[in-house]
């Protein structure tokens, strides 16, 4: 067997391959997850059309070529697509974890990413769904009337969302759960295990009406829920990720698997601009990524998206003469690169 056979026969197994490029015209079959994944849900759910443009601004809306993939990065996905398992995914910042969502929500098509954006005020519940019971009794004082369907204010979130029946998996992003209150990983151990949840408002109206068309995290979306209950058909495809700042605890870490990203390499870099900005004429896109890479090694660590900032400006300003005026751009740049963390010295 030559050394391409024995690649393509070791990658047959990958439904992932990392490229950040559509599989194109043909559906991606996804592997049946395992029995103990399956959840059995029900009813038909809508795919949104589209993400607004979401999945472009994070990978870029020029992508011609493939994306240079991690081996270890493209395993450690395709193994959390066959045991439907969350994807823990840690790094310093800039490194791209964020995007591995949008990555694997382009190659795959599965619609747009759900994301949900973690404070330290983030709670399971929010995750969930959300119910405004004021915004009702309002509404219904306001028209002299008995309180609105309750499905109008009931918005199921994008945890929740994840969670539904959809025919395909949804792509969740949890995104940087170590600025979470340190009881949020533990309290997401039941869904992660049930893989369902109850929304009481509906479970006591269950035995007068069964089903109620409720909002979902995606625009403009709906979805009926029945008996107050959401189930999936199987498990989401959860990527959570982490900037080191936390120790999580060891039964959240074992329903996980693990993913530390590795900073983007020179070819990486320069396929990422690429993406965003096509023909890059007049600029010296590789002395720039040479410079951000000199600069990255010496403060600890720049964020990918610093170069891309660079280089919008080094465009912007190649028309004025500024960019070639060497002291005025580099001061400019080093203020945009400048460290992620108050503690690194130049």
């Amino acid at each position: 067997m030559t050394g391409a056979e024995s690649e393509n026969h070791e990658r047959d197994w990958q439904v992932y391959r990392g490229t950040g490029l559509p599989a194109g015209t043909g559906e991606v079959s996804l592997p049946d997850p395992p029995p103990w994944r399956e959840f059995g849900g029900e009813g038909p759910v809508t795919l949104p059309p589209d993400d607004g443009g979401d999945g472009q601004r994070r990978i870029g809306r020029l992508r011609s070529q493939a994306r240079v993939s991690d081996r270890q990065e493209v395993a450690m996905v395709n193994a959390a697509i066959y045991l439907r398992r969350p994807l823990l995914v840690t790094g310093r910042p800039g490194t791209g974890k964020s995007s591995l969502a949008y990555l694997v929500a382009t190659e795959l098509g599965l619609g747009p990413v759900l994301k949900w954006p973690i404070s330290s005020r983030s709670a399971l519940k929010d995750g969930l769904y959300l119910y405004d019971a004021i915004g009702r009794v309002q509404a219904a004082g306001e028209h002299h009337a008995e309180p609105a369907d309750i499905g109008g204010y009931i918005r199921v979130g994008p945890l929740g969302t994840a969670l539904l029946p959809f025919e395909k998996p949804r792509v969740l992003l949890i995104d940087e759960l170590d600025k979470s209150d340190i009881d949020l990983p533990n309290d997401l151990l039941n869904v992660f295990e049930d893989g369902e949840y109850e929304i009481p408002e509906l479970v006591r109206l269950a035995k007068l009406r069964s089903e109620v068309t409720v909002l979902t995290h995606d625009r403009g979306g709906t979805a009926v829920v029945k008996d107050g209950r959401v189930r999936p058909r199987a498990f989401p495809i959860v990527i959570i990720t982490s900037n080191g700042e936390r120790d999580f605890p060891p039964a959240f870490l074992r329903r996980c698997l693990k993913l530390e990203m590795r900073p983007p390499t020179f070819e990486q870099l320069g396929l990422m601009v690429a993406a965003q900005f096509g023909d890059t004429d007049g600029l010296d896109i590789r002395l720039l990524i040479e410079q951000f890479l000199e600069r990255s090694e010496r403060v600890g660590g720049l964020a990918a998206d610093q170069l891309l900032n660079a280089v919008h400006m080094a465009a912007e300003l190649a028309t004025s003469g500024a960019y070639q005026r060497d002291g005025d751009w580099t001061e400019l740049l080093e203020a945009i690169w400048h460290p992620l963390s108050s503690l690194e010295s130049e």
